[in-house]
Formats: structure tokens, sequence, C-alpha cells
């Protein structure tokens, strides 16, 4: 009998166990963390079609190759001379300049407007005033230079040993420093062409935010 009431007793307990045990919530889950979505980046206006780019390569191919062969063969007397048709930078520097660009513009606050590419030319020599090498010498290339805007006009700027934005055309040219007034604002836009650096006033700490040394060259085959 004492069995009977011994085992009963411990169905009893068991049960309640049981019960207890179920009524007891289960672990969520982990949820994965919401990925926002982006918005979707429509093409800007100025992308061009690949006909229009062919045809664009093709008249620089007819209108300025030539000229620049026939001038290296002149002064250089170079029949392996081949005209450069591109310069590249690699996407992760591109990212790390335009980023590097925001942030001294903040840092300055002032806005950035545009970047402006120069054409410029390589000089027949081993090295650069740097010390970095000529990979291509004679051969034409770009830079980039970072400009804000002033007086409705579109300005290449440095950022100052003192952190404030400087007009590249006021320090190379030797005019007024900083970007507060011009000289003849009557002066068209000088975008066309590249500053003369023949009397440079850049004071130490000064930090250019002009971007050269990309890759360039002939071009590769499987371009057009």
């Amino acid at each position: 009998m004492k069995n009977t009431k011994k085992n009963g007793l411990l169905l009893v307990l068991g049960g309640m166990l049981l019960i207890g045990t179920s009524c007891q919530e289960k672990p969520k889950p982990p949820q994965e963390p919401e990925q926002e979505e982006k918005e979707t980046v429509k093409p800007p206006s100025d992308i061009i079609s690949i006909r229009e780019s062919k045809s664009l390569y093709d008249n620089y191919t007819k209108n300025r190759i030539a000229p620049i062969m026939a001038y290296e063969k002149e002064m250089n007397d170079d029949e392996d001379f081949e005209a450069a048709r591109f310069v590249d930078f690699d996407y992760k520097t591109m990212k790390q300049y335009i980023a590097y660009v925001e942030q001294e513009a903040k840092k300055a606050k002032v806005d950035v407007s545009t970047f402006r590419l120069y054409f410029a030319n390589y000089p027949n020599k081993e090295k650069f005033r740097d010390g970095k090498k000529v990979v291509h010498p004679r051969q034409n290339s770009i830079f980039v230079l970072p400009t804000l805007m002033k007086d409705g006009q579109n300005m290449g700027f440095y950022i100052g040993a003192d952190g404030q934005a400087k007009l590249i055309r006021n320090t190379i040219k030797g005019k007024e420093q900083g970007y507060g007034s011009l000289e003849n604002k009557t002066q068209k836009s000088q975008a066309s062409f590249v500053p003369s650096f023949s009397s440079p006033t850049l004071l130490q700490g000064d930090q250019s935010l002009i971007m050269n040394h990309g890759g360039s060259g002939p071009p590769p085959e499987t371009d057009f």
C-alpha cells in the first residue's frame, strides 16, 4: 500500500514538472539584422553611348594622335614613340582620393563643387622633382584638381598651413592669399589652360589636393 501511494506521488510530481516545463516560453531563434534597402542609383545625364564614345575616340586619333606622332618624330627622332590614349586610376585610389578631399574640405568649411581634369605632359626625364619615376616620358597625361565655387566661378583650391582653403591661382601667380577677393573680377575663367607655376609661393605645411601618377599608355586591345 505504501509503495502504491509512493508511486502515485511520484507520478503526480512528474506530471506537474512536465506541465511546468511545457508552460515555459521557448527561446526565440536569433533574428537576422535587417538590411537597409539601398536606393537605386539612376544613371547621370552625362553618360554617353558606346557609339558616341567610339566617335570621340576616332576624332582624337585623327586630329591629335597624328600631329603628336609627327612632332615626336621631328623633335626627338623617335620612330617607336606611341602617344598615350588614356589615363586610369584604380578604383580604391579614386574612392580614397574623393573621401580625402571631402574630409579636408569639410575641415576647411568649404564645399567641393567640381573635380577639374587638366591636360598635362610628362617631362623627358627619368624622375619628377619629388623623386618619383617618370614612367612614360613625353607622354600626355592628366591631373585632377578639386574646385570650390567663388564669385560664380569654379576655382581650384588647396589647404593652407592654417587649415583654410586657398585658391591655386592666388598662390601660384603671386596674387593675394586666401580666397576673399579676385584682382580682376571681369576676367574670364582660366579653366582652359594650366596655371603658371613659375613663381610658387607655397609654404611649408600647405597640403595639395591634386592627384596624378595614374596609369597611362597606348590603348589596350580590348577597348575600341
